[in-house]
């Protein structure tokens, strides 16, 4: 481990063999398995699970009882709402074809990408093999089964896309799709907000 440039509360577990980033603040009966990689500045809530090998950038927010499974990686700037759940095998079950116990060997792990700016609302499920665009943003309660556009504001069971969203998180006005680039007005932050699709 680093020096402890970061701060962990007496109740949280962080195993040995992690990297963890200056400034970056664990709460309450929080769990860091060991090869979990965690970036400076970020704020992990009451009673987060992050499993070994999850990757997780820096300045990001993860809401308390949030479980990160191995093949999860999660860019800089993210929002992560209580109780997101992140699956991690598309084919689960806990013993082989001939009835023993499924051991780490046995899994398949299907990676998942939430990447920069985006927002994940509470309660949100996010079945692996996905990619969360930029700046998209996940409505709360909702199941997540395909990609998501940057910007894209999705929500329900399945998540469908219900339009644009600034990256300040409000609705875009005004959007116009073009050539693989997308423009809209932000009437709340007052500004244009570009990008491409």
């Amino acid at each position: 481990m680093q020096p402890l440039e970061y701060y962990v509360h007496p109740t949280a577990e962080v195993e040995q063999d992690t990297q963890i980033g200056a400034g970056t603040r664990i709460w309450r009966q929080a769990h860091v398995r060991s090869q979990a990689i965690i970036g400076s500045q970020c704020n992990i809530g009451k009673g987060v699970y992050i499993e070994s090998h999850v990757r997780i950038g820096s300045r990001v927010k993860i809401q308390n009882n949030v479980s990160l499974f191995e093949g999860v990686t999660i860019e800089d700037g993210v929002f992560i709402g209580p109780h997101v759940c992140f699956s991690n095998d598309m084919y689960p079950r806990a013993i082989t074809l001939n009835g023993d116990l499924k051991t780490a060997d046995d899994w398949m792990i299907t990676p998942t990408l939430v990447k920069y700016g985006a927002s994940l609302g509470a309660g949100s499920v996010i079945v692996c093999g996905v990619v969360i665009g930029e700046f998209a943003l996940v409505g709360a309660g909702s199941v997540v089964t395909k990609d998501v556009a940057p910007h894209s504001l999705v929500y329900g069971n399945p998540a469908h896309f219900h339009g644009y969203v600034c990256h300040c998180a409000q609705r875009l006005d005004k959007v116009k799709e073009e050539d693989g680039q997308c423009i809209g007005w932000c009437s709340s932050c007052g500004s244009w907000c570009k990008f491409k699709l």
